[in-house]
């Protein structure tokens, strides 16, 4: 597989759950790393174990300011762009701030990395953006009607980054991650991901509230599968494979009854008490798509891409990091 090495890299949102995974793995490839965050969902423990190294920088601002963005790609080869506002319920809660970060922040991190002469532009698209299409699996060049401001403020982000593509030759890739789950993601907060939540509350013996029956599905994908994915994107150097979008999954779909079912299983390894811990269901969620299923041959076709973890082996892995931190 290929890999970015030797590089200088820019890391919006390098605290967050995704951001911090790729400035770990980065760094041990020999890359100085600056990472750019607010810390508004980001958390200064996933950067701690970094700040010794004098390959990374930390720069605490904010994308919403054109000159932090500035300083933060002062000198970089590659810009990997993950700071957003994530969470659809969020979105509908206060589309506003949702649309100044996701929206009025790519802006800013575009322009100045044009500016700066940054031609590798690699940034966080979502699975949002198929809104209500009804095609399974979904394929990047179908999508539907956004059904969330979030949803909204994801697919501009592609308009802006074709255009920005076509008017200042930059080289721009949008990577639409499904439901991506690991270590460092955070089970706590009104937004937080199902399958933190979920640990945290089983860890807990406390019972996980599933939206609807249980049968909606996601394609769940491991933070490993989504490190690949950026490196390709930013080392790929074929001119078919730039200035378009890529779904990140592994490809498979998973229902909420067949993944809590997991979790049991997995968790009552460490604590036999688990397997016990009764499910209970709610109402569904507004703005929640039913199915999402991921087609990854155009990034096999055109980065190489080729997911190294099944749901099953990430969630082993990634409930092993969360029983040792959250106890």
């Amino acid at each position: 597989m290929r890999k970015l090495e030797n590089k200088a890299v820019l890391v919006t949102g390098g605290a967050g759950f995704i951001g911090s995974n790729l400035v770990e793995t980065l760094l041990n490839q020999n890359n100085k790393v600056v990472c750019l965050d607010n810390f508004a969902t980001g958390k200064r423990i996933n950067i701690e174990p970094f700040l010794s190294n004098s390959n990374f920088t930390l720069i605490e601002g904010d994308i919403r300011n054109l000159e932090d963005c500035q300083n933060a790609v002062e000198g970089m080869d590659v810009v990997l762009h993950q700071a957003a506002l994530g969470s659809v319920p969020r979105s509908i809660k206060d589309p506003i701030t949702s649309n100044d970060v996701n929206v009025g922040g790519f802006v800013n991190m575009l322009v100045a990395a044009r500016d700066a002469g940054v031609k590798r532009f690699v940034y966080a698209a979502s699975s949002s953006t198929y809104g209500d299409s009804k095609n399974m699996p979904k394929v990047e060049h179908i999508i539907g009607k956004p059904l969330s401001p979030y949803a909204i403020t994801k697919y501009v982000n592609e308009l802006y980054a074709d255009v920005f593509a076509r008017l200042y030759d930059m080289q721009i890739i949008g990577l639409r991650y499904f439901n991506v789950f690991g270590r460092r993601q955070d089970p706590d907060g009104a937004y937080a991901a199902v399958i933190p939540k979920f640990v945290k509350l089983l860890v807990e013996k406390q019972s996980p509230v599933i939206n609807g029956d249980g049968t909606f599905s996601r394609d769940f994908t491991y933070i490993e599968n989504v490190i690949q994915a950026n490196q390709l994107a930013a080392t790929v150097e074929s001119d078919e494979a730039v200035n378009t979008v890529y779904n990140v999954a592994y490809g498979e779909r998973t229902t909420l009854n067949e993944l809590v079912s997991w979790l049991k299983e997995f968790l009552s390894d460490f604590d036999k008490e688990i397997a016990e811990v009764e499910i209970v269901y709610g109402p569904e969620r507004t703005g929640d798509i039913p199915h999402s299923l991921a087609s990854i041959e155009k990034g096999r076709s055109l980065l190489g891409y080729n997911p190294q973890y099944s749901i099953k082996e990430g969630l082993k892995e990634a409930i092993s990091w969360y029983w040792n931190n959250l106890k």
